[in-house]
């Protein structure tokens, strides 16, 4: 299938690992010019690495932190002038915390929209005169299971999640006429490499982390974890040419968890910072 992604300037943010890296790994692959930023300067040499072989169009990387939302929208503007112009705008984030919502004060709150909700608007926000000019564009966020469902130890993860859905949804209302899309992924759980560190603390020094794995996968319908490359597929898929009737969307990615009912023993007691 032709996505119409060849020659597509697109714009990763947090690009580095994970279902970022895994996004732009696949856009390059689709023959996209692709810019990823990141804040570690070794991870960011090795997702140079790993899109080389796969890129056919450019790909750039570049030293950013999200969170200074001016040093962010100059990224942004650097990009498009690099590469004449921008298509896709697609912002993978960090994850606040993990606790019930009694276990945080007002802020850690105020930190965890800062972390997570503010970085999205401005991105977005920053791209979108770009996205304007081109006459043609794709604003997608990668959030989490928790925009589409309460999960009581994930309360900063919904709080934060359900305000970049709302976002979302008014954004695309308002520049829907201007041939600009506006989607948010909400995967499950997701082998990265947060999700494997919090399977090596929660196993212990000597504790099988497979295991840990497997058992984090067990809730879903298909009864594993998501491979990254699952949900950067879906990715693709909304920001091609196929998906031009598909906005204000929230994608569940998450093999059929949600419809298995409430089971979620690895997050009962963990440490605020397990996936960190």
């Amino acid at each position: 299938m032709d996505l119409g992604l060849k020659g597509r300037v697109v714009v990763v943010a947090g690009g580095t690992s994970g279902i970022g890296l895994a996004c732009a790994r696949e856009f390059a692959a689709e023959g996209a010019h692709v810019a990823v930023c990141g804040r570690d300067p070794d991870r960011l040499a090795a997702a140079e690495r790993e899109l080389a072989p796969v890129a056919t169009g450019r790909v750039s990387t570049a030293r950013v932190d999200l969170t200074d939302t001016a040093a962010a929208a100059r990224w942004v503007d650097g990009v498009a002038a690099d590469l004449g112009g921008l298509h896709v705008l697609l912002v993978s984030g960090g994850s606040p915390p993990v606790g019930t919502a009694t276990a945080f004060g007002p802020d850690d709150y105020r930190a965890a929209v800062d972390r997570v909700l503010l970085p999205a608007v401005g991105l977005a926000l920053a791209a979108l005169p770009h996205l304007r000019t081109a006459g043609w564009g794709r604003l997608l966020f990668v959030a989490s299971e928790t925009a589409c469902a309460p999960i009581p130890p994930l309360a900063l993860s919904g709080v934060t999640r359900a305000a970049l859905v709302r976002f979302a949804q008014g954004l695309a209302v308002d520049v829907g006429r201007d041939g600009i899309t506006v989607n948010v992924l909400a995967p499950g759980g997701v082998r990265t490499p947060p999700m494997e560190r919090a399977a090596a603390r929660l196993a212990g020094e000597h504790g099988d982390v497979a295991a840990r794995l497997r058992a984090m996968g067990h809730h879903s319908a298909l009864g594993r974890l998501a491979r990254p490359e699952e949900v950067a597929a879906v990715a693709a898929f909304l920001a091609s040419e196929r998906a031009s009737y598909v906005t204000a969307g929230v994608h569940l990615i998450d093999g059929g968890a949600g419809a298995t009912g409430p089971d979620l023993p690895h997050l009962t007691g963990v440490r605020r910072d397990t996936y960190a």
